[in-house]
């Protein structure tokens, strides 16, 4: 009888924290994303406003957004962090979390950036650059241009709580992560 593996320890234990993040959330009857798992405009002397820096891409608005996001994370992630490691992929995550974070709160601040989207763009990316060892893969430039024109289009034309420009600032790190260390492996 085979065992079960636990074999992308970064992928799964973002998931299983997202998981629990949510589940703080339902507990405290929204606090949790308020104060730990929402970034947002804030002084830069609140010590909570660096962990909301970092701990917004692990905050989900509701069990919906939760399974939509880490489907595609657990697809994705298993096999990015098989061919680029662990650290790699962390240091990934801990990026788009900071650079999005940032983003949002010096654009955006007036409203609340929660949620793995960022990250889920940004290993889409990633695993259009993984494979090939020379040039520009043109599976990458497709699906850029797919997923970019998409994130443009949403952008301007829906009244919608989604930050495209999260969406595109990860992808935007996982093309250029993956072209940055493609073929280098672990």
């Amino acid at each position: 009888m085979k065992k079960i593996v636990f074999n992308a320890p970064v992928v799964l234990s973002f998931a299983i924290l997202s998981a629990l993040a949510l589940l703080l959330n339902y507990v405290t009857a929204g606090w949790a994303n308020t104060y730990l798992f929402s970034v947002y405009k804030g002084s830069f002397t609140d010590p909570l406003f660096y962990v909301r820096l970092l701990c917004h891409v692990l905050g989900h608005a509701s069990i919906s957004h939760y399974a939509n996001n880490m489907m595609l994370f657990l697809l994705v992630g298993p096999l990015l962090e098989e061919k680029y490691g662990s650290k790699q992929l962390l240091s990934i995550i801990v990026a788009v979390a900071l650079i999005t974070g940032l983003f949002h709160v010096f654009i955006a601040g007036n409203t609340a950036l929660l949620g793995a989207s960022g990250v889920v763009f940004a290993f889409i990316l990633l695993s259009s650059v993984t494979g090939s060892g020379r040039g520009i893969p043109l599976t990458m430039i497709i699906v850029a241009l797919i997923y970019i024109s998409q994130q443009v289009y949403e952008g301007v034309t829906s009244l919608d709580s989604i930050s495209q420009l999260t969406h595109i600032i990860g992808g935007t790190i996982g093309a250029v992560y993956g072209m940055m260390i493609r073929g280098k492996g672990r």
